[in-house]
């Protein structure tokens, strides 16, 4: 199997296309999604190595990540904690509430219907939970299960997320937002109104919620649309990049969505040379498809890359906005 057939996988993200400066360039930690104050104790050596790559303006897709020396095939160029995620409805009873973990044989926590696959996750759950819990989501779940709509939840959680005090409303603002027709905000309004009518229920106080405005829950929609990642995990520890990436394309289900800070930098191409994949959880790992020159920019595609080139042209004008004009798209492969 060629390495594009191996990139057959579900990605929903945008390109960046809003330029801050003509030199912005932007560095990140290895894997965390949060800055955390420095520990005094901590010596240079003992400190995680940043990940090789750097954040900088491309010449015609807005921002993109770019190798700061030479990656090798294989090789693991950086790992993701997301902003926010949550298990689709029907996995909902069969993986980690926080991380997504499959459970197969519940051995951790649970809290009042939701599994949690260990005490680590228990806790960190709180930044939504506790506020989740007070509420009833039966209308709201309904709707989304109704509608067939995944994202509403996402920004469920990021409400909750907001209103313990765990993130800021404005976390996703950087992320470039999908183009809505009327008809599309129209059809976002009944999600707005049950889950504000579901805090109100809750006497979640005015003050916590202030945020919460439709335009907040419009515009925090219109970015997940196109940045939210579905979660399709492979499992198992695998040697090889080839079996890695067999084991996503072969991958049951999604166990869920979410969103990432980093990998949301990346651009797309047809034929790519960076691939993303998920283990065991949400933490999303990026691995280089073949060998990666300094300078050279990496990137990933959105789409399923074993369609053929129309249809891969549709998805992407109808999804994400933009027409695809990779070396692979204008050889009409």
């Amino acid at each position: 199997m060629s390495p594009v057939g191996l990139s057959c996988y579900s990605r929903w993200l945008s390109r960046f296309k809003t330029i801050y400066s003509q030199s912005t360039v932007v560095s990140f930690s290895s894997t965390a999604t949060t800055t955390a104050p420095p520990n005094e104790n901590e010596t240079p050596l003992s400190r995680p190595a940043p990940p090789p790559i750097r954040v900088a303006l491309t010449e015609s897709a807005g921002r993109g990540v770019f190798a700061t020396r030479r990656i090798g095939a294989g090789d693991t160029i950086h790992s993701a904690k997301p902003l926010v995620s949550h298990p689709s409805l029907a996995a909902i009873n069969t993986v980690c509430y926080f991380c997504l973990k499959k459970i197969q044989t519940f051995s951790g926590s649970q809290r009042q219907g939701v599994s949690l696959c260990c005490e680590k996750c228990k806790e960190s759950s709180k930044v939504f939970y506790d506020v989740e819990k007070r509420a009833d989501w039966l209308d709201f779940d309904d709707y989304c299960r109704t509608e067939g709509m995944k994202y509403p939840l996402l920004v469920k959680r990021l409400a909750c997320m907001v209103i313990s005090g765990a993130a800021q409303a404005n976390i996703v603002d950087i992320l470039q937002p999908a183009s809505l027709t009327q008809e599309m905000i129209l059809k976002m309004e009944e999600g707005f109104c049950l889950l504000q009518c579901a805090f109100s229920k809750a006497n979640i106080r005015k003050e916590h919620t202030s945020f919460l405005t439709k335009q907040w829950y419009t515009a925090v929609l219109a970015r997940i649309r196109i940045n939210a990642f579905r979660i399709d995990l492979a499992g198992g520890v695998y040697e090889d990049l080839l079996s890695l990436a067999a084991a996503s394309v072969e991958a049951e289900s999604a166990v869920g969505n979410a969103i990432y800070m980093l990998p949301s930098f990346y651009n797309h191409d047809c034929d790519p040379n960076t691939h993303i994949i998920w283990i065991e959880n949400a933490d999303a790992k990026l691995k280089a498809l073949h060998d990666i020159e300094e300078g050279e920019e990496l990137r990933i595609c959105y789409i399923d890359a074993s369609l053929s080139c129309d249809a891969r042209q549709s998805i992407l004008s109808q999804g994400f906005g933009f027409k695809c004009n990779c070396l692979r798209c204008l050889s009409g492969d």
